[in-house]
């Protein structure tokens, strides 16, 4: 008889969307023809730029003509791609080699994939509140999980101690969902703490495009001793608008060893066993954005949505309300006003002013208490949003 992976059963349900679904669809049944302003989902509401689709026209047209067709691409990422992320990085200092640098369908596949290369006897330290994805990876592999609380009064950005024991690290750099951002000298006190316990750091830099002030590190290979201690994922997802496109990369390097084993062959075999590379058609599109007319056109999107953060920001900031995120992350963490909890305030929000974010306690323990708006919303529903809001918490 087949055994199923038991460790399914110790997941808890994700509720959180399905539950402000349930809500909203309430809200609607009631109130037909309502509009609902959703300042909640992570998804970009911005079409994929000109260079992109210009790009992604070329490669299907390749592909209806014999000389220029492509089968099956290489499985770890076609060399004009990963020469163009390489490129990308070393414009910011970052020296990679192009092996180094892995093709993948998204973040959110890599943040799962990679664990295979992990004893599930190793621990992982989650800080919270987090991304429940790494949450939930974990324990479908069985791993023991470590929680590392944070609060409004460390800036949600908690440093290692000698007390912290855990094996893998996961630092989410601008986060998801508070939109908080290690400075250097922060992120350098992790990978020292890595280097030093033998830990290995998992880097999520989805929002990496988003951090506009000097001296905040983009990618955690700005920091020295990084490439001993680190594997770093990232996504074009919310960089240049690939949700719906996928298309991510991971960068493991060759220095990267433990137990004479080193991780970049480990991913190579294990790149090259389970997959048959990223679609040419999708790899060219993604190829047009590290172009420097790529890169012009996709600031111009993330442009729009700092405008919409600045909307919101400057409610909260003629209120008085504690927040972070905003100026280097596509999300905004609000203290939820007059104590209420996250889900309290979601209601307020729905049935006052038809505005839908998305509570914090979705997000962990550490998030009651707190609210999340995202900004990839429409510039005219995000404005009205913040005017409404505004109009509300003057109450």
């Amino acid at each position: 008889m087949v055994t199923p992976n038991l460790y399914y059963a110790d997941l808890k349900d994700s509720y959180l969307f399905y539950h402000i679904a349930q809500k909203t669809g309430a809200y609607l049944e009631q109130n037909p023809g309502a509009h609902l302003y959703r300042l909640g989902i992570g998804d970009v509401s911005l079409p994929l730029c000109d260079a992109v689709i210009k790009a992604l026209h070329e490669a299907v047209d390749d592909q209806a003509t014999a000389g220029r067709f492509h089968g099956y691409m290489p499985e770890c990422g076609a060399p004009f791609l990963r020469e163009a992320i390489g490129g990308y990085y070393a414009r910011r200092g970052v020296q990679l080699l192009t092996d180094e640098i892995f093709v993948s369908s998204g973040a959110s596949d890599e943040l799962g994939d990679i664990l295979h290369l992990f004893d599930r006897k190793n621990s992982a330290l989650v800080i919270e509140p987090a991304y429940p994805a790494y949450v939930d990876a974990n324990i479908m592999e069985g791993r023991k999980i470590i929680h590392l609380p944070s609060s409004e009064a460390e800036g949600f950005l908690p440093l290692p101690s000698e007390h912290i024991e855990a094996d893998l690290i996961y630092l989410c750099s601008p986060n998801n969902p508070t939109g908080a951002v290690f400075n250097r000298d922060q992120l350098q006190l992790w990978v020292d703490h890595a280097n030093r316990t033998g830990a290995v750091i998992l880097f999520d830099a989805a929002y990496e495009a988003f951090i506009e002030e000097d001296g905040l590190p983009h990618s955690i290979f700005e920091l020295e001793g990084a490439r001993t201690c680190a594997i770093e994922i990232c996504s074009l997802s919310k960089t240049a608008g690939f949700t719906g496109t996928r298309l991510g990369y991971t960068v493991v390097p060759k220095e990267l060893e433990r137990q004479g084993m080193n991780f970049h062959d480990m991913w190579v075999r294990n790149r090259t066993t389970k997959t048959n590379g990223v679609s040419y058609i999708i790899q060219k599109g993604a190829a047009a954005v590290f172009t420097p007319e790529g890169q012009r056109q996709i600031q111009e999107n993330i442009q729009v949505y700092k405008k919409n953060a600045a909307c919101l920001m400057e409610v909260l900031d003629e209120l008085g309300i504690w927040y972070c995120g905003g100026k280097n992350a596509p999300y905004i963490w609000m203290k939820c006003p007059d104590h209420q909890t996250g889900w309290e305030f979601f209601d307020r929000l729905l049935h006052e002013i038809q505005v839908v974010g998305t509570p914090g306690e979705g997000f962990g323990a550490c998030g009651e208490g707190y609210f999340r708006f995202s900004t990839f919303g429409s510039p005219e529903d995000t404005k009205e949003a913040a005017h409404r809001l505004a109009g509300l918490l003057r109450k």
